[in-house]
């Protein structure tokens, strides 16, 4: 069985900060890009492109500072960062070569025993997208090499 991890934006990217940055540095950060792409302040002769890439930036600079900008927003935010890094270190148990694995013709998988008896499952389209593959009856890892 496979998994993939949903992307989340990170609002400290955003507006050029550090989690460590204190509200008033967040507060710079975010008075100076949104001055700088602020769409009133746009001049008269950007490509349509651009200004519309210019106005979706400006949104996003908004929202971060909405979450970041707020106490009780910015320490669920933390919390919300700290769970999701803790969700993404799973410790792998090998590296494995696609190449390496048994393809499954029946069940159109490929295939990897594990050292508990189990057995690591991947169908060929999750194989194209996904990195990590769990166990189907323990909890070790994975990692898939291309």
């Amino acid at each position: 069985m496979a998994f993939q991890d949903k992307p989340r934006k990170d609002w400290y990217r955003i507006l050029g900060a550090e989690p460590s940055e204190s509200l008033t540095e967040l507060k710079q950060k975010y008075q100076k890009l949104i001055l700088l792409y602020h769409p009133d302040k746009q001049s008269a002769d950007v490509p349509a492109g651009e200004v519309e890439e210019r106005v979706q930036r400006f949104i996003e600079i908004d929202q971060a500072w909405k979450i970041l900008g707020n106490e009780e927003t910015k320490k669920e935010y933390d919390l919300q960062r700290r769970e999701d890094d803790l969700m993404q270190t799973w410790p792998v148990d090998a590296q494995i070569c696609l190449d390496n694995m048994s393809w499954n013709k029946d069940e159109q998988c490929y295939t990897c025993s594990c050292r508990c008896g189990g057995k690591y499952t991947v169908s060929r389209n999750e194989a194209e997208e996904v990195t990590l593959v769990y166990c189907d009856t323990c909890s070790l890892i994975i990692e898939i090499l291309r």
